[in-house]
């Protein structure tokens, strides 16, 4: 009989996940270590995490990582301003610096009585520290409040899952102690799953081009975007909304497709589109098709 360690995520209605990414967050709440995932932009980490927390019951604690993000920030905050103030214009007791101490998301989660899922979003926009700076509180789930001279322990160990878009490596330690996973762009029939769930019951004509059109732009080379999950679905929505028609020739014009500025978002790579339609095939007279 299977273990019910590895029955605890099996995605959502909202969320189809592959067996393989079930499997690894299974893992992940086996070992009681952090998620790291990775995978192109659109591919639904940051929706992972929301959908982790459905399924299992439990709240969501998000944390986004800026470029100006101190691993401090996530433990808590000492509001010196709001300190002063009340020390010069009497309102309160100043004395009782616990008034001051805001915790942050992580120290959220670790004093929540309940146990929450963690979401640490774009870790590689942090400084190269910020990684190593967190390793002896995810280690240790617990942190020291130096203002009180306190320590603030997990009530229950969360569920942390990390999210990176590769823009930075990160430190061999921290890999050390994550479970990691790379999120896969979905084969055509995971694809279709997907969809359908946003949209149910769409069929026919209309899919099948989407799909062929969808397609033929991610084959194209030299994209530094390529077109992702999230972007075809608000393609095929705004095709709904609209009532817009798809071209039905077997390789259409690029100005013949609408909405192309909810698939393609970068001018670098409209312009490569322009040059790959325009290349001659087979040594025929160049044309302006799409892809091929």
């Amino acid at each position: 009989m299977e273990s019910q360690l590895f029955n605890q995520f099996r995605g959502t209605e909202g969320y189809v996940a592959s067996r393989a990414l079930q499997d690894v967050v299974n893992v992940a709440l086996a070992l009681e270590r952090p998620l790291l995932l990775k995978g192109e932009p659109g591919t639904g980490k940051t929706l992972l995490a929301y959908h982790i927390a459905k399924a299992l019951g439990m709240e969501l604690v998000l944390w986004n990582v800026k470029s100006t993000t101190k691993a401090r920030d996530g433990l808590y905050t000492y509001d010196t301003v709001q300190r002063l103030n009340d020390a010069r214009f009497g309102d309160g007791d100043v004395r009782d610096i616990r008034r001051y101490i805001k915790l942050g998301p992580l120290g959220r989660a670790f004093a929540s009585p309940q146990r929450s899922v963690l979401l640490i979003d774009e870790v590689d926009k942090g400084d190269l520290e910020f990684p190593n700076d967190l390793l002896f509180e995810l280690d240790e789930m617990r942190f020291h409040v130096s203002e009180t001279d306190e320590w603030v322990a997990a009530v229950q160990r969360p569920v942390v899952v990390v999210t990176s878009n590769s823009e930075k490596e990160l430190p061999d330690a921290f890999l050390r102690r994550c479970v990691f996973h790379y999120i896969d762009f979905p084969d055509e029939e995971q694809l279709r799953a997907i969809v359908n769930v946003h949209f149910p019951g769409l069929a026919g004509e209309l899919l099948a081009r989407a799909f062929k059109i969808f397609y033929g732009l991610r084959e194209v080379p030299g994209l530094r975007k390529r077109p992702s999950t999230s972007e075809l679905l608000d393609w095929i929505r705004a095709l709904l909304a609209s009532g817009a028609r798809l071209p039905e020739e077997e390789t259409p014009d690029l100005k013949s497709v609408p909405f192309m500025g909810t698939l393609i978002k970068m001018q670098e790579d409209a312009e490569a589109l322009l040059r790959h339609a325009s290349r001659p095939a087979d040594g025929r007279a160049a044309d302006r098709r799409f892809f091929r």
